[in-house]
């Protein structure tokens, strides 16, 4: 009864029972987990290279719940503690643009095993092959049903994840544990997977990558706009702006708007500043094709399919360009409309948004207001953050504040505690 038990040994269940042991070396931590070889999700993280965190993290970079909740719950473990507590474990990080953080060895396999051995060091009890089915009983006294039998405990903290990546353990059975326990989940859908089109356009340019502008337009109305580099694949697009600006296309269309994507090509340009651009270049250098312009700032084969698009002839003369057809020209490079019909779903999302309601978990503790002695980290709760570490950081955090609050779990609390 006296041991903590952590349901989940992922990045954010890994995390707790490590800050738990630190934090109260006389309380027991067992960790368990359904897979032989748990944290098969950091394994597969950034490109193998396990994007650690962000040199840079306030609640502005997550979505989902209530920010000023999830500014309480990042200034638990800041970003400057999570660099410092990876190198005590043997984890230098370097620096990459976007202020992303990897391991020098850039090897997710060194993250992984770090953590491993820094919990087995602080004395965690890993219990893998063991899945937990359900929980009952109240505060105090919890008694979990799984896979090698009863376990009682009066500390639950469940870490199991959402449902992205489902092949790594992530299948959602953590979600229904918490509704059964009273929580309400916010419906679920992917974040951060790559977007699916119908417009035939991705295509021809599939392998291009480029800097672009997406608006999400909900309901007739510009809502996110997402800067940064996006892909063009074979079956629509990806990279990180598409990849944060599919959370925004399918919580809209989860709700029954009308959301359209459109990406600007040339995200410094207005159309009127480009529709002026290509009159004075048509003026000054009429024999010019709308191609040698359109290449100065477009890869060739972007150049080809806008003007495509734009029912325009790009190796004509600028000269011979018509006001209409420039006009159409300005409009597919500022607001080129993509036609997405969905997304490639969980088997390929990095996170999950959606989750258990952030106003059901006491932000300084992470213990749930429904049902006491429960306790929920990481993806599992309605909050995901942008391509980049943020989530990582997110599973660090919840992490602390939940292994500070089950370090005064049972004793009553004094002043401002």
């Amino acid at each position: 009864m006296n041991d903590i038990v952590i349901i989940g040994a992922g990045a954010a269940g890994l995390a707790t029972a490590i800050f738990a042991r630190l934090i109260d070396p006389t309380r027991p931590v067992r960790l368990v987990d359904g897979s032989a070889r748990p944290g098969a999700k950091i394994l597969v993280s950034g490109g193998s290279r396990c994007n650690v965190t962000n040199a840079v993290v306030t609640e502005t970079d997550y979505w989902g719940g209530k920010r000023t909740v999830i500014r309480r719950v990042l200034r638990r473990l800041p970003v400057t503690e999570t660099i410092s507590f990876f190198e005590r474990i043997g984890i230098a990080l370097k620096e990459e643009p976007g202020g992303k953080l990897f391991p020098r060895s850039d090897r997710s396999r060194d993250v992984l095993e770090a953590l491993l051995r820094a919990a087995a060091d602080a004395g965690v009890v890993l219990a893998p092959s063991t899945r937990v089915h359900g929980i009952s009983g109240e505060r105090g006294a919890f008694r979990l049903e799984s896979s090698r039998g009863p376990l009682e405990t009066d500390a639950v903290v469940l870490a199991t994840g959402g449902l992205s990546l489902p092949k790594t353990g992530s299948d959602g059975g953590g979600l229904d544990i918490a509704r059964r326990l009273g929580h309400s989940i916010v419906p679920t859908t992917p974040a951060l997977a790559p977007l699916l089109s119908s417009d035939g356009l991705h295509g021809g340019l599939s392998g291009v990558s480029q800097d672009v502008e997406l608006t999400i337009w909900v309901d007739g109305r510009a809502g996110e706009r997402l800067r940064g580099s996006m892909l063009w694949t074979h079956f629509g697009v990806s990279g990180p702006v598409a990849l944060n600006a599919s959370r925004h296309y399918l919580r809209a269309v989860l709700e029954g708007r009308r959301v359209e994507v459109r990406v600007s090509l040339l995200p410094n340009e207005t159309f009127e500043a480009l529709d002026a651009r290509l009159t004075t270049a048509a003026r000054q250098r009429p024999k010019s094709s709308l191609q040698s312009v359109l290449t100065v700032d477009l890869p060739a084969s972007v150049a080809t399919a806008v003007a495509d698009f734009a029912r325009t002839d790009v190796a004509a003369p600028l000269a011979q360009l018509s006001r209409d057809a420039r006009r159409r020209v300005a409009h597919a490079l500022t607001a080129l409309p993509l036609q997405i019909t969905g997304s490639r779903g969980y088997n390929y999302a990095e996170a999950t948004a959606g989750g258990v309601a952030l106003d059901e978990i006491d932000p300084a503790t992470m213990q749930s207001r429904k049902c006491p002695g429960i306790y929920l980290v990481g993806e599992m709760l309605d909050v995901d953050g942008r391509i980049g570490g943020f989530n990582f950081q997110w599973a660090w955090s919840s992490a602390r504040a939940a292994a500070e609050g089950l370090s005064r779990h049972g004793r009553p609390m004094i002043g401002n505690e």
